[in-house]
């Protein structure tokens, strides 16, 4: 029994050996190559992860080979020895030099999320400051700053008739901000950064790179003009040569707002970067900047959406009269000649502007334009739409206003009585009625004199008008008696008087 017991075991594990061996060789043959080389190494020795989980995690096994050049772009610069972090720049660089379509979430997913990961690390790279940038790295920068920040957008749809200056539309956001985000960061810290030789960087932020970036003010994304608000303003700072010329390329923009396209959404946020450069210039100002203050600021305050950036374009112009309090007067002059006659709310925005004017003003400026000033408020006062009277009645309760009244009383009030009088007659608003005779009391108190007499001058014109009416209507009905007297003829004028239509009732009896 034991015999054939132990007879029969070779012959099972010969069958269990042949079976197992024929299943257990191609698996060897298949996992031979992983068990001998687990373990993948870069050219600087650093470990990577074996070639199976590598598929999913590598840019080269995702992007082109056009794109994935020297070193893996996605190897954090900390793996990497400092002989090659330039070349991982780089690297790094040329695979976010792919723009993908964020119109749609689902798309791309897992190259986006590569490209998100190098932009991340390009950033604290930068911020790091570790080594001076080369003529190459700034180069590879500029050319991805270019490819995914330049673009054409889409024509505007949006109807430029609408309601008032002052109501902002609802922002457009772009669904690639994520990303565009992250590019502008970088190129806010690459211009900020001490790494960047200005001398270097200037061959590559040249004129056409700043022609193209100031392009991107018309975007439609408050967030991205924003951005671009602040670098432009780095670049301005960082590269002196480029100064005037980007002063001169604001400038026309401007003028094609002005004189042609009358729609831009960038003017808030370039008037805002020139406030800060008119405030760093030397005195006495330059022609140049004369010629800006007269040929752009001043024809900003003509285009109907003057609400959306009148709080960038009040300060521009104040930090001009301070540095020159001469200019108030042409500011002054600039606010008669463009001023709104069927427009309420722009009225109102010129009033509140010129109320920041005046006290910058002193009375010797104020003495060349007095007269077509207050004529003007005058208007004002008298105005039928009640926030246009009352913002000019406010502002001549203005402390000093109310001194520059004081020392030029003898011009002035003969110019803001009469409609002052005409408020508390017949105005339809009694606030309106209120601020008038708050006005005149204010008036009279400062020189009884001189409001008396102004106002027996109102009297003696008032008279007169009554006067020049009754005369009027005198000789139209002396020539409605002698033409009703007149023999009609063939081609003689008829004045056919309208007669009062008989009642229904009475024609139907």
């Amino acid at each position: 029994m034991w015999k054939q017991f132990l007879s029969k075991l070779p012959r099972k594990s010969s069958k269990s050996d042949a079976s197992s061996g024929s299943v257990s060789h191609p698996i060897n043959d298949c996992t031979g190559p992983l068990n001998r080389n687990p373990i993948q190494r870069t050219s600087s020795g650093n470990v990577v992860p074996s070639r199976s989980t590598t598929v999913k995690r590598t840019a080269s096994a995702i992007f082109p080979s056009s794109v994935v050049t020297s070193i893996e772009p996605l190897l954090l610069f900390k793996d990497v020895p400092n002989s090659q972090k330039q070349n991982l720049f780089i690297s790094k660089l040329n695979l976010c030099c792919v723009v993908f379509d964020f119109s749609d979430p689902n798309k791309n997913s897992t190259e986006k999320d590569m490209k998100r990961q190098a932009l991340l690390g390009l950033i604290d790279y930068v911020d790091a400051g570790a080594s001076r940038f080369t003529e190459p790295m700034i180069s590879a920068s500029c050319k991805m700053f270019a490819v995914n920040l330049f673009r054409a957008f889409p024509p505007n749809t949006r109807s430029c008739t609408g309601g008032g200056e002052n109501e902002e539309e609802e922002p457009i956001f772009d669904p690639a901000w994520c990303h565009l985000q992250l590019v502008y960061d970088l190129l806010l810290k690459f211009v900020e950064s001490s790494s960047l030789d200005a001398k270097i960087g200037k061959k590559y932020v040249d004129i056409s790179f700043i022609v193209r970036l100031l392009d991107l003010f018309d975007s439609e994304d408050p967030r991205e003009r924003d951005c671009l608000k602040t670098v432009l303003h780095r670049i301005y700072g960082k590269f002196m040569v480029h100064r005037p010329f980007i002063r001169k390329a604001v400038s026309n923009i401007f003028y094609r707002f002005v004189f042609e396209a009358d729609r831009h959404n960038g003017i808030a946020e370039l008037l805002e970067v020139f406030a800060s450069v008119i405030s760093g210039f030397a005195l006495p100002l330059k022609e140049e900047h004369r010629l800006f203050f007269q040929r752009v600021l001043i024809p900003l305050h003509k285009p109907k959406t003057l609400g959306v950036y009148l709080q960038q374009l009040t300060y521009c112009v104040t930090q001009f009269i301070e540095k020159e309090p001469k200019m108030a007067c042409s500011v002054i002059k600039g606010l008669v000649r463009y001023w709104p006659v069927t427009n309420s709310q722009k009225e109102v925005m010129f009033l509140s502007e010129l109320e920041e004017v005046l006290e910058a003003i002193d009375t010797t400026e104020l003495k060349n334009c007095m007269v077509p000033l207050f004529q003007r408020l005058g208007f004002c006062i008298s105005s039928s739409h009640f926030q246009v009277a009352e913002r000019a009645l406010f502002l001549l309760n203005n402390d000093h206003v109310i001194s520059l009244v004081a020392q030029n009383r003898q011009a002035i009030m003969p110019l803001v009585l009469p409609a002052l009088e005409r408020n508390t007659r017949s105005h339809w608003n009694q606030a309106v009625i209120n601020l008038s005779q708050n006005v005149k009391k204010m008036l009279s108190e400062m020189d009884e004199e001189i409001f008396l007499a102004c106002k027996k001058e109102l009297g003696k014109e008032e008279e007169k008008r009554r006067i020049a009416e009754e005369k009027r209507e005198m000789i139209w009905e002396r020539l409605e008696s002698s033409a009703a007297l007149q023999p009609v003829t063939g081609n003689t004028a008829i004045l056919v008087m309208p007669t009062e239509a008989p009642p229904i009732t009475a024609a139907l009896t």
